[in-house]
């Protein structure tokens, strides 16, 4: 099942990206909606929030008087942490509910308001935000949605930056302009990438780079992404990952590259990363384990089942060689730039020459041979140790 989490500040048009995902066959699980489902009147959550924070909080008609609530948690964090200790548990409960119920080849997209904020972004396969600037956000908020200039400036206040959502976002779908022009980025992500991640997904099929080699221009975008697989990983493993680094072309800044995050993950035994639990914590978070010669001398191999960013994930022995060169080869390439753009002109060359990814690769060996060597020297003159 794949896992899609929705979120975007207020006024930037998320309820209209969950409402055309459920058009298009998304199982659409809206946190705001359980939040309010979870204290409707005669409910548990209501009856423990009438108890902690007494009468006052209860309409005449049963229902919460989510007004006079407000005042008292907003203008005390103790009181907002009572209450949060209260429907957290319940919306989680009955999140977790609706999951279960949905058949496991269905698509979920979870609509969370405070999906930045409450930091859940690596709890799923792919974190879409939708973005809107400030001036068209507020414009929306006071002409379609009523609010006072200073009531909707200080509810965007409140809530993630843009740095802080585009720093979690997996795709953005700018929706600076027309509702049409929304809808057209939804239809194109669904088609493009979430249909083929969980097609992927439930094949067990990684995504694999084109079959010639196609390179790129660095793409400033890469170490952001890096990250965020980063933080996917070392929630899904734990303390079985001693750590995971950003390694390969992609890691060196204004080095030619193929369009692949290349990262690797360190372990104390690299038997570990054959037990069933390992590799089955990687693949809920859609990293498959590839099959046959794919596995390395050195390491095991996995790849993303997402179609939109290919990633390689090598799983090596943090005191193993393989570990060792491919921090070395690249803290090395990024502090000689000589080095660098020697490298870029032969990848260029190799892979206008090359017919297929694998001949591509197999070409440059001779040269990562060659440039260890010079790269041992480097560490040794600057006290390089990897650390």
């Amino acid at each position: 099942m794949l896992r899609v989490g929705l979120t975007g500040g207020i006024g930037s048009g998320k309820s209209t990206v969950a409402q055309r995902f459920r058009e298009l066959g998304a199982v659409v699980i809206d946190a705001d909606l359980l939040a309010r489902e979870v204290v409707a009147a005669d409910s548990t959550g209501l009856a423990a929030i009438r108890e902690r924070f007494g009468d006052a909080v209860v309409s005449a008609d049963g229902s919460l008087d989510r007004g006079v609530l407000g005042e008292i948690v907003f203008a005390d964090a103790q009181a907002r942490r009572d209450l949060e200790a209260i429907t957290h548990p319940l919306i989680g409960a009955r999140t977790s509910a609706l999951l279960e119920a949905a058949a496991p080849e269905r698509i979920v997209v979870h609509d969370v308001p405070l999906l930045v904020e409450m930091d859940m972004a690596a709890d799923y396969h792919l974190t879409v935000v939708v973005g809107a600037d400030e001036d068209i956000r507020m414009a929306r908020l006071t002409g379609e949605r009523g609010f006072t200039q200073a009531d909707a400036r200080a509810r965007i206040a409140a809530q993630a930056s843009d740095r802080e959502r585009r720093a979690a976002a997996d795709a953005w779908l700018d929706n600076n302009g027309t509702v049409s022009a929304l809808l057209a980025l939804v239809d194109a992500l669904w088609q493009d990438r979430i249909v083929g991640f969980n097609h992927n997904l439930m094949s067990g099929s990684p995504s694999g780079r084109p079959v010639a080699p196609t390179l790129v221009a660095y793409d400033d975008s890469w170490p952001a992404a890096a990250a965020r697989l980063t933080h996917r990983i070392t929630v899904a493993l734990g303390e079985r990952a001693v750590a995971v680094e950003h390694i390969g072309s992609t890691s060196v800044p204004g080095l030619l590259a193929e369009d692949v995050i290349d990262l690797q993950v360190g372990v104390r035994d690299v038997a570990d990363a054959g037990t069933a639990e390992f590799v089955e914590a990687l693949a809920d978070k859609g990293f498959l384990r590839s099959r046959g010669d794919d596995n390395t001398p050195d390491g095991r191999f996995h790849g993303s089942a997402d179609p939109g960013r290919v990633v390689h994930l090598l799983i090596r022995e943090t005191d193993g060689p393989g570990w060792r060169q491919a921090l070395l080869l690249r803290d090395w390439l990024r502090a000689e730039v000589d080095e660098r753009d020697a490298y870029s002109a032969l990848k260029r060359r190799l892979a206008q020459s090359a017919a297929t990814t694998t001949e591509y690769v197999d070409a440059k060996r001779p040269w990562i041979v060659e440039a260890l060597a010079r790269a041992e020297v480097w560490a040794r003159h600057t006290g390089w140790s990897g650390r």
